[in-house]
């Protein structure tokens, strides 16, 4: 659960932060409810994730974000997964997601991350795409699959 967070959807482009696991917000820094996640990313990457948030919305299936976080201490590959979840007007109106880190977060030297970069957006199940291999969970620092 540290890891996980969960995003409404108010209206296109306003994604606020309903719950951030403690992981989450300390990697942030602070207090993420009500935040529009949107706001986490680098403004130029932000058209492009609302973009495939919204196509997410339409034709519902995960969508993993390979991104860096960057602190004014270093940089810290991580993979974001945003699953999206029917409400009960049988809508996607909200996103469970999770920060999976790719390396050691000790590089980040206990400062917080101040922008999110996104390197790559790629739907699981897209046909005719590379599926990114999910790296959802470790062991003594090692992936497991």
């Amino acid at each position: 659960m540290p890891q996980a967070f969960i995003l409404g959807r108010a209206f296109t482009g306003i994604y606020p932060v309903r719950l951030a696991g403690g992981f989450v917000s300390d990697l942030h820094g602070k207090d993420l409810r009500r935040v529009n996640g949107l706001s986490l990313w680098a403004e130029r990457d932000r058209s492009r994730l609302q973009g495939s948030l919204e196509e997410t919305r339409r034709r519902p299936e995960p969508l993993v974000a390979t991104a860096e976080a960057i602190s004014e201490a270093g940089r810290l590959g991580l993979e974001v997964l945003f699953a999206p979840l029917v409400g009960p007007e049988g809508e996607v109106d909200r996103f469970l997601g999770l920060y999976q880190p790719l390396g050691i977060t000790a590089r980040l030297r206990g400062q917080s991350v101040t922008t999110l970069s996104l390197r790559a957006l790629q739907r699981a199940g897209a046909a005719n795409e590379e599926v990114p291999r999910l790296r959802l969970a470790t062991l003594d620092g090692r992936h497991v699959a």
